[in-house]
């Protein structure tokens, strides 16, 4: 754990909480999961910015205050548009949103809210989205509930890593 800390500690500026509570006294195959989560993030097809409003949209709604940070941290760090973060409460009318961002978004909420996606949604989100970008998105759906559940039950929030202070 101690080279974890260290190329964390590189890479953020400090050791991650998840890490000092939940991978730490677990074993190594949990973290090595962990790991991996982001490493297959990378062979996605959707644009970066799209699985990024999809993961910070899962953890807004369950309200993962360390996912929350580190996505808006990620999300700085690859030039993201920051004010779609910013406007995810009002993606419905926000114009920084197109209407492919607004279908997956629908989709996104109604999985994580309700547990289930009216067939209309679905409908309307696969009219942008091909079937390998769809599990994609379930995807990140999915995996971004396992990060959520872990951190909000083990009471983990925001390592402040994305400094709001600046009027954000």
């Amino acid at each position: 754990m101690k080279m974890v800390y260290y190329f964390t500690r590189k890479q953020y500026g400090k050791v991650l909480t998840p890490l000092t509570v939940f991978a730490a006294r677990m074993p190594s195959a949990f973290g090595s999961f962990y790991g991996k989560v982001s490493q297959l993030d990378k062979k996605l097809l959707l644009p970066v910015e799209t699985a990024m409003l999809v993961r910070q949209q899962v953890a807004r709604i369950n309200i993962c205050l360390f996912c929350i940070d580190i996505g808006r941290w990620a999300a700085i760090k690859a030039s993201i548009n920051e004010a779609k973060l910013d406007a995810l409460n009002d993606y419905e009318t926000s114009p920084l949103f197109n209407d492919a961002e607004r279908a997956v978004l629908d989709y996104v909420t109604t999985l994580t809210r309700d547990k289930k996606v009216d067939p209309k949604i679905f409908k309307r989100m696969a009219g942008y989205y091909s079937e390998r970008e769809i599990c994609e998105i379930v995807w990140l759906v999915a995996s971004e509930h396992i990060y959520n559940m872990t951190n909000i039950g083990l009471n983990i929030h925001s390592d402040m890593l994305w400094d709001n202070s600046a009027g954000k």
